[in-house]
């Protein structure tokens, strides 16, 4: 089994990093050809813009995009985060949370590595929300913050964390046709959580990436009318907000 890893954290000496590093060594105690991009380390470019798609016909970024790619021209960091990706049975995000969010640099690894024609596609047949180039992949997200489990509880000031990561879950990786495993969330980090027992959680959930049931994301072609709205009756009583895109 391959799992590739792509990682935001400019210390190498940081909490981030030492996760990072038992991650590979459980994964490859497992068998599993590990890859890392490490982004800060590679200097990852995080601005995506016309240089990366070569000379172009096209007005407009998306359609610049599409033309790279049907044309093989996108930039060469570009490719070669791509191939990572294809030959990946399992993608891992790890990041610290900033700002509610990414760090910069992963941000625009994915505004860079899922252009148009790779990671959705307006020139080819339309796949998106569980269909398209990555589908049959698993990925996961690791995510470490300093707030507590209070804190991004259903009632907690920073909001319900399974909220917090729709956005990248269902908007990013879903949406290219991933499935979406439940995310490794370190809580606390560097004042509550001993290391022990992050690294106990971490490992627990690594040897268990083949078994774990992934999220019921619903696919665009199965619950959805042809405005892309839900359609009726499909969701529990009361169910509201971003838990109605989970099938119960």
């Amino acid at each position: 089994m391959r799992t590739h890893i792509v990682y935001a954290h400019p210390h190498n000496g940081s909490l981030n990093a030492a996760l990072r590093d038992e991650a590979v060594q459980t994964l490859e105690a497992l068998d599993h050809t590990v890859t890392v991009s490490d982004l800060y380390a590679m200097n990852f470019k995080a601005v995506a813009d016309f240089d990366d798609f070569g000379p172009t016909e096209s007005e407009t970024f998306i359609d610049a995009a599409a033309e790279a790619w049907e044309k093989d021209a996108l930039a060469p960091d570009i490719k070669a985060e791509q191939e990572k990706l294809l030959a990946a049975d399992n993608v891992i995000l790890q990041f610290p949370l900033w700002w509610f969010t990414v760090p910069a640099i992963m941000k625009g690894w994915m505004d860079r590595v899922f252009a148009n024609g790779f990671g959705y596609g307006t020139s080819r047949a339309w796949k998106r929300y569980g269909d398209g180039v990555l589908a049959g992949k698993r990925a996961m997200i690791v995510v470490t913050t300093g707030a507590a489990d209070a804190h991004l509880s259903d009632r907690g000031v920073n909001g319900d964390i399974n909220d917090l990561l729709f956005p990248i879950q269902h908007g990013v990786l879903f949406y290219t046709g991933m499935a979406i495993l439940p995310p490794v969330v370190i809580t606390g980090a560097g004042w509550q959580s001993e290391y022990a027992d992050m690294v106990k959680h971490l490992r627990e959930r690594l040897e268990t990436l083949a078994e774990t049931e992934p999220i019921a994301y619903r696919r665009q072609t199965d619950d959805y009318d042809e405005h892309k709205r839900l359609l009726p009756g499909r969701e529990a009583p009361g169910t509201t907000g971003f838990a109605l895109h989970i099938a119960q």
